[in-house]
This record gives C-alpha cells, structure tokens and sequence, in this order.
C-alpha cells in the first residue's frame, strides 16, 4: 500500500537532495524513504562503541573493523560544498 502525503522542503535541502539524487542515480523520493526507514523503521545499525577502537602502541582495540584499513578512510567532501 502508498500513501501519498506533501511535505514541504526547505529549499536549501532540496537542491542538496536533488543533487544527491544526481550523484547517485537515485530519485529524491528514494533517498527519503530510505532516511525515514532508517531513522523510525530500522533504527540505529550494531551496537555503541563502548572501548577504545585503537589501544596504546597502535594496537587495534577488540571493537574495530577487521575487514577496513582505518589508514585509507576518506572524509566525503561532497556532503559539505
């Protein structure tokens, strides 16, 4: 079943929206859905962090990604222009 409803946009985080939607070759109704699924349908992904990720000396702690070289993650640059 779909409901259709308006929802009024600030303009601003249309044109972020709408540009998202172009990045990504999805439509703006997509990423919508999919940010309110992922907010009050599916809530929060894992578990909190409750230790170190790094432990002293470099070592990784027991709650870091085994399978992602922390030295090779990008911060996105796209979100913030």
């Amino acid at each position: 079943m779909v409901v259709r409803t308006t929802v009024d946009i600030p303009g601003e985080l249309h044109k972020e929206l709408r540009k998202r939607s172009l990045q990504t070759g999805s439509s703006i109704r997509s990423l919508i859905v999919g940010a309110i699924e992922e907010r009050y349908v599916l809530g929060p992904k894992g578990r909190p962090v409750t230790g170190p990720l790094v432990r002293g000396k470099g070592r990784l702690g027991p709650l870091a990604r085994k399978d992602v070289n922390l030295n090779t993650l990008m911060i996105d640059d796209d979100l913030s222009a």
